[in-house]
């Protein structure tokens, strides 16, 4: 019974290797893009987030003072919808977005009417 045992000869498996393996991650993704395109893409959506139209003297809407209007965040959120394809590159824009339109709130910077 021992001999049977070790006559029984194991199926020999197939070797893998990483240029044969199918690539599940990279379906229907670009690899990356440019260093030089996503620092562009920052610099717009900064400069873009804090655009701010200003009123000298504030308009008052339903009993709420309205002091500023965030023009640029608005133009910005658009471009970023139509631009970009990726959802999770979308989030990242979308974060910086709000950061920067919200510090640059109190900064005194945008267009004064």
């Amino acid at each position: 019974m021992y001999e049977m045992a070790q006559t029984k000869t194991k199926k020999p498996r197939h070797r893998t290797y990483a240029k044969n393996r199918p690539r599940v991650l990279k379906v229907g993704r670009r690899d990356s893009e440019a260093d030089g395109v996503y620092f562009l893409k920052l610099v717009v959506v900064v400069l873009l987030s804090t655009l701010w139209l200003k009123f000298a003297t504030p308009l008052s809407w339903q009993g709420i003072p309205l002091a500023a209007f965030p023009l640029g965040a608005l133009i910005t959120v658009v471009g970023i919808r139509l631009l970009e394809k990726d959802q999770y590159d979308r989030k990242i824009w979308f974060a910086v977005l709000v950061m920067v339109t919200i510090i640059s709130y109190f900064v005194p910077a945008g267009i004064v009417i």
